[in-house]
């Protein structure tokens, strides 16, 4: 095969890092990136260097935000006694875009899976701590999937609560979720069906 100028290759060894795009998808974009007029390459690649500069994490519930808090844990009128347990932003952006949650959120930064590493130290359990500290928060809704990680991340937290914040409602999203499937993947209906009929653990 003929070997590409090494500015392309650069860019196509990059572009293929990214999830499921190889090396000929990788080289498909490039091409596709050099046919595109020259202020818009240089806005998309104004666009990936200032992203770093652009983007927070909220230091309330640790989601992605052009502002600090975000918008959601800024907004006045979210209701401020309930508190959404999730893994990821991804999963915050799949519940928001139902438009059916109108409580706060904290996201855990992963599951609980020590074949992985991932320790509760690894958890945001101290952010979860100090939102419970305040006294604001009546319930906690495990929105984590319904893995077995899910699950044993959901059993540590509880208890954890139990212990810590004893009085303190949690419920989980109902059982409607398909075992070994992960929030982010849901649709909107089944999300809004297990989170109202949440059952508390």
């Amino acid at each position: 095969m003929h070997k590409l100028p090494e500015p392309l290759q650069v860019l196509v060894d990059q572009i293929a890092r990214l999830p499921g795009l190889g090396p000929k998808s990788a080289l498909r974009c490039a091409l596709a990136l050099l046919k595109w007029p020259e202020a818009e390459t240089r806005r998309l690649g104004k666009g990936i260097h200032d992203l770093r500069d652009d983007l927070h994490l909220c230091a309330v519930c640790g989601s992605l935000a052009a502002s600090d808090p975000c918008s959601i844990c800024a907004d006045p009128v979210r209701a401020r006694d309930i508190l959404c347990l999730v893994t990821d932003w991804d999963s915050l952006l799949t519940l928001e875009e139902g438009n059916f949650y109108t409580g706060q959120y904290l996201i855990l930064g992963g599951l609980l899976a020590p074949l992985d590493n991932m320790h509760p130290e690894a958890l945001e359990l101290d952010r979860l701590r100090s939102r419970l500290r305040n006294g604001e928060i009546r319930e906690i809704v495990l929105a984590l999937g319904a893995t077995v990680e899910a699950d044993s991340t959901a059993t540590y937290i509880r208890n954890l609560i139990a212990r810590e914040f004893p009085g303190l409602k949690v419920s989980r999203l109902a059982q409607g979720i398909p075992l070994g499937a992960e929030v982010r993947f849901m649709d909107r209906e089944t999300l809004r069906q297990s989170l109202k009929y949440r059952q508390e653990l």
